[in-house]
């Protein structure tokens, strides 16, 4: 099975992709798309859209997960990283995946058993999961890899 994991959002994008086979999971891709801070919403919207379904289009993956918004004060980084979020799954059902999504706590209990982990203990399990010699960088790339992770490992109860 080969799992597209996303952390989304729009300044930064991170995606993850993974092979799993008998239990193995193997790490495949990941990255993040950027788009500059001062281009217009929308072109930062059509960025996302089109590098996404590049990335789809190489790497070609069986299932989409896709972190959950969290609630956050800022109402309007939220309402932008939701549009992001929404060009994401957008670009999946396009690519007619599987589309599963999990909120950040169900990330951290499925990695680490602890739902309020910190971003460090999550990023060092998904280092550990892929055998990396090293956590991914930036933060956004080891977030996708660990919705990517989750999704393996909820789907296998």
């Amino acid at each position: 099975m080969r799992i597209i994991g996303i952390d989304p959002g729009t300044g930064i994008m991170g995606f993850g992709v993974i092979d799993v086979v008998k239990d193995k999971m193997k790490l495949v891709d990941a990255g993040v798309i950027t788009t500059p801070a001062h281009t217009p919403h929308d072109e930062r919207l059509e960025d996302i859209f089109d590098s996404l379904t590049e990335i789809i289009k190489a790497t070609k993956p069986e299932v989409m997960s896709v972190e959950k918004l969290f609630f956050t004060n800022n109402v309007t980084t939220a309402m932008t990283v939701a549009e992001a979020r929404g060009v994401a799954l957008l670009v999946g059902r396009k690519a007619k995946l599987p589309i599963a999504e999990y909120t950040p706590n169900q990330i951290k209990q499925t990695l680490t058993g602890y739902g309020k982990a910190d971003k460090k203990q999550v990023q060092e399990m998904v280092r550990i999961q892929l055998g990396l010699k090293d956590v991914p960088k930036p933060d956004d790339c080891a977030d996708a890899l660990a919705a990517a992770i989750t999704h393996f490992l909820m789907s296998r109860h």
